[in-house]
């Protein structure tokens, strides 16, 4: 029992020295003797140790600053910039006024419907108005006594001379297509089994019947429609292919030896063929722009079409030396 008691001290002591030891490696050891007032707590949470500030490397050391303005001069480079320029204020009525601020006046009478705020905005809208009919009016008489701006001189509006228009256009367009079909005839690619191409075979009997188009038809699938129309055909030898055939019925105006115009690949009505043939032979010069306008109901005029360059910034800015440039491109340019 003694040898117990006489060995407690002396364990609890080795104790406290190993737990000081692990708590700092570099504090020196402090005896329970010199320490006693603090009784028998040894069992205590040591504070950490500090960390050293890692010591800033040259190169951190040489690293430049960014250079960090006051305010002061950070606004005065930006308001320059900033700062739009004032526009200038439209006049009072002109066009331009009105169209800034007629909705203004509007929204004022609806928001307060006084009888000023009311009638404010109708003066304007009547001021609005009365300068629209003062347009029309000056529009209507400077376009009659122009004929290069009267567009009835081109295509007449009244019935009478309408319908006289297209008669015309129906005889000069007859005897283009009959001098056309004379030179040339119409490639007609189908399949048997396409339902369009078997709608489309009578409307191209009724062209071959009316203007004399020789048609070649040429059975994709190498089988003859249904319907017993063209049956004296060919098969195709890698024709469509060469020609970009995708969808049936295809069209092509095919002028011997070598020159084919693409028609249409899809089902045409015969006003949509005669039209789209008469422009084919009017691209590849077979008729000349004149017979093709008339044609069309239209009366031959100079166009309107000023070569690039041929009229100056300067000539813009005055309306007098515009209308005489563009009157002069008109006489020397060519008909469409």
């Amino acid at each position: 029992m003694n040898r117990i008691a006489i060995s407690l001290p002396i364990i609890m002591s080795l104790c406290l020295r190993a737990s000081l030891a692990m708590g700092k490696d570099d504090a020196p050891e402090v005896s329970y003797f010199a320490d006693k007032q603090r009784g028998w707590f040894w069992y205590e949470v040591l504070p950490e140790p500090a960390k050293k500030a890692r010591p800033e490397t040259q190169a951190d050391q040489e690293k430049p600053k960014p250079d960090i303005k006051p305010p002061s001069d950070f606004q005065a480079e930006i308001e320059p910039k900033t700062q739009a320029k004032p526009s200038a204020e439209p006049q009072p009525l002109s066009s331009a006024w009105l169209k800034q601020n007629l909705e203004h006046y509007l929204n004022q009478a609806i928001d307060d419907p006084s009888p000023e705020n009311v009638a404010a905005f109708y003066y304007l809208q009547r001021v609005m108005m009365d300068k629209a009919e003062r347009f029309t009016n000056a529009a209507r008489y400077v376009v009659m006594s122009d004929p290069q701006l009267d567009e009835t001189v081109r295509r007449p509006v009244a019935t009478y001379a309408a319908n006289e228009a297209n008669h015309q256009a129906s005889v000069v367009a007859e005897r283009a297509l009959k001098g056309i079909a004379a030179q040339a005839g119409i490639l007609f690619f189908f399949r048997s089994d396409c339902p369009y191409c078997h709608v489309q075979a009578p409307i191209l009997a009724m062209l071959e019947n009316a203007y004399g188009f020789k048609i070649y038809p040429v059975s994709l699938d190498g089988l003859p429609m249904p319907n017993g129309f063209f049956s004296q055909f060919k098969r195709d030898n890698g024709q469509a292919a060469m020609l970009g055939v995708e969808q049936t019925p295809a069209l092509f105006l095919m002028k011997p030896p070598k020159q084919i115009v693409p028609l249409a690949q899809g089902a045409l009505s015969l006003e949509e063929i005669t039209g789209r043939i008469l422009l084919a032979a009017k691209e590849a010069g077979w008729i000349d722009a004149t017979q093709y306008q008339t044609t069309q109901g239209i009366r031959n005029t100079p166009m309107l079409l000023p070569t690039a360059g041929s009229i100056s910034p300067a000539v813009t800015r005055d309306p007098l030396s515009l209308i005489q440039a563009l009157q002069r491109s008109a006489h020397l340019g060519s008909t469409p």
